[in-house]
């Protein structure tokens, strides 16, 4: 593959992971934003499967199985049964609207170019061009954890916020090596589900997941 085929493919990719991310601030389907973190879970596989061509690595080969298997799957999954176990189609009134979250959105997207400069400018490559985005979509997860009200919206935050890392990872060093991504990825796991089982019970107690009323029952 060609240096210029590699760098539009992995640009596409990326940028792919970006949209999505945005995407999940404009959607308020709870099972649309699901679906947004499948697309994310492939295209992170794409990237990893883009480096080991570009490095002829076996061990990138799995690593990409590992995130499509767990981020693409098995995690969204859970969240489906989670949501089909619910009665909470869409996410509330985030606190701050679509069109206002939109806008937030492009601004961290230019904060986090713009704290990544450096790293640019340190080792200048295809995939440190790139590395930008990954600081966004760490960005774009905090927000979505402090600005949405339902649960489930919130671990989704937490999951956009740990794919950004993933994704910043593997354009920084190339790949990470396949034991430590799955380890990091089990981990994730376990938490979405002491978060689904939590969430579960919290349904079941005060009869919906939304934070706002938790807190007025709190009062």
């Amino acid at each position: 593959m060609s240096n210029s085929l590699y760098g539009q493919l992995l640009y596409l990719a990326v940028g792919g992971l970006l949209l999505s991310s945005v995407l999940v601030l404009w959607r308020r389907e709870l099972s649309a934003i699901v679906r947004l973190l499948v697309v994310q879970g492939a295209l992170m596989a794409v990237v990893a499967l883009l480096l080991a061509t570009e490095r002829d690595s076996i061990e990138l080969v799995v690593v990409a199985a590992e995130v499509v298997a767990l981020k693409a799957l098995l995690i969204p999954a859970i969240l489906r049964r989670a949501l089909r176990d619910s009665a909470e189609a869409r996410e509330t009134e985030p606190l701050i609207n679509v069109t206002a979250s939109i806008l937030t959105a492009a601004v961290l997207t230019l904060v986090a170019y713009g704290i990544s400069r450096p790293l640019v400018r340190l080792a200048p490559s295809i995939e440190t061009q790139a590395v930008p985005v990954g600081f966004a979509m760490v960005l774009i997860g905090f927000f979505v954890l402090v600005t949405r009200r339902r649960a489930l919206s919130q671990i989704v935050g937490f999951l956009l916020l740990d794919n950004g890392i993933a994704t910043t990872a593997f354009l920084l060093t190339g790949g990470v090596p396949g034991v430590v991504e799955l380890a990091v990825s089990l981990d994730v796991l376990l938490i979405v589900l002491v978060l689904q089982v939590l969430t579960a019970r919290v349904r079941l107690t005060f009869g919906g997941t939304d934070i706002d009323e938790l807190r007025d029952l709190h009062d």
